[in-house]
């Protein structure tokens, strides 16, 4: 008997993984996302007899809450167990009792989304495919390709030809074929989707295929065991199509069902002003009917203007009384300067957005003096340096004489003193 189901997030009907791949057939591709639904008495003895060893196994430690039956010949890349930095710099700034960034670029990648490509690219090889393709503003795009080469596994990406230069050379490095398409993300996503599937090639993308959400709930799951005799009173992840934001509910839920937690944090989805469509659907309240938007974002990793995750993404919310936030592009680009100066910790739009979302919600007194807190940075800033570089001073050029030289370090001592 297998360990886990896949169910449908609308309807509830459930399917083995022989009967369906992405979706539910009745429900259709954005109401019919597929959760997956493990056997808890099967999962609860496999925890019992493992070690959780993060430390030599990153997310594949997590074997037994993972939709495998073995986790064998998994990618030969380390994925997981990111660092989780205290901050007391921060926590003096903002007056908050805990403050901790969980820095998820320090992956293979460079990002979360390659716990996602992982947990996919070893089930495309169990079900024996050749080739792999996604829809992506570059993160996840990257990911796929470094798992696909690394694996032996051929990948096709389709990106919004918008996409950061940094992002599209990672593919070209790792030899994937690149489809650049003078287009949104959404019409991309479309594309690919038709292509793809033509093609029968397996599916990468997010909310269509239900394992990624597995392997990118792991995050959850690292800081629930890093933090588990003090759970943080909240978590703030930035939010594009839904995904990433219900594996952290996913990852804290299943945790709670095998009784390794006994509570769940306040989770806080943060979404830029231009890309807000799973917040507006969920202010709208359930049944959470869309609300597609054309997206315009600095934060090309969440600007999403037809999510499709978004009914999952709500309903975990409402569930478990989770919030939504949104702000703007200038506090985002600004979030990634203090993020940077304050902690080390250089992030990309996209990852920049949680800390925008916190200091948002500290000054609204969503967290106050006693809360402690939890920032998920899911990219690393090397991936976008264009956008940054709109609010930072241009470097000046100095000619190689030494009175010229010092008088620009005096003149920078004294912007320093005022």
């Amino acid at each position: 008997m297998s360990k886990f189901l896949l169910k449908c997030i609308t309807c509830g009907k459930e399917f083995s993984e022989e009967e369906e791949e992405y979706y539910c057939p009745v429900c259709g591709e954005r109401r019919g996302t597929l959760e997956v639904v493990y056997d808890f008495d099967q999962v609860r003895e496999k925890y019992e007899s493992s070690s959780v060893d993060l430390n030599n196994r990153g997310i594949w430690a997590f074997d037994f809450l993972l939709p495998f039956e073995n986790c064998t010949d998994t990618p030969r890349l380390f994925v997981g167990n990111t660092p989780l930095y205290r901050n007391h710099s921060l926590e003096e700034k903002y007056r908050v009792s805990e403050l901790l960034l969980k820095d998820d670029g320090r992956n293979p990648t460079a990002s979360f989304k390659d716990r996602a490509s992982a947990v996919a690219v070893l089930k495309a090889k169990e079900k024996s495919f050749d080739t792999v393709f996604c829809a992506s503003t570059g993160n996840a795009a990257s990911s796929l390709s470094g798992f696909a080469a690394v694996s032996g596994l051929k990948s096709v990406i389709f990106v919004p030809a918008t996409a950061p230069a940094a992002k599209i050379t990672q593919l070209q490095v790792y030899g994937s074929k690149i489809l650049a398409i003078n287009a949104s993300y959404d019409r991309v996503f479309d594309l690919s989707m038709e292509i793809g599937m033509s093609k029968g090639w397996y599916c990468r993308n997010s909310a269509i295929n239900p394992y990624l959400l597995e392997g990118k709930k792991t995050c959850a799951m690292e800081i629930a065991l890093k933090t588990k005799d003090k759970l943080p009173d909240f978590v703030f992840v930035s939010a594009g199509d839904g995904t990433v934001l219900s594996s952290f509910y996913k990852g804290f839920e299943d945790l709670m069902k095998l009784g390794v937690i006994s509570k769940i944090p306040t989770i806080v989805g943060v979404q830029a002003e231009g890309s807000n469509a799973i917040m507006r659907a969920y202010e709208r309240g359930y049944p959470f009917e869309p609300v597609d938007i054309e997206a315009r974002t600095v934060a090309d990793s969440i600007s999403v203007g037809k999510p499709r995750d978004v009914f999952k993404a709500c309903r975990y919310t409402q569930k478990h009384n989770g919030l939504f936030l949104s702000v703007s592009d200038h506090e985002i680009l600004g979030s990634i300067i203090e993020l940077a100066r304050e902690t080390g910790v250089f992030a990309e739009p996209a990852g920049a957005t949680a800390f925008a979302g916190f200091r948002k919600a500290r000054r609204l007194s969503i967290v106050n003096e006693r809360s402690s807190v939890v920032i998920v940075v899911t990219g690393n800033g090397l991936k976008d340096l264009k956008s940054v570089s709109y609010v930072l001073p241009k470097v000046e050029t100095l000619p190689p004489v030494k009175d010229a030289v010092e008088e620009a370090l005096n003149e920078d001592q004294l912007h320093t003193q005022q």
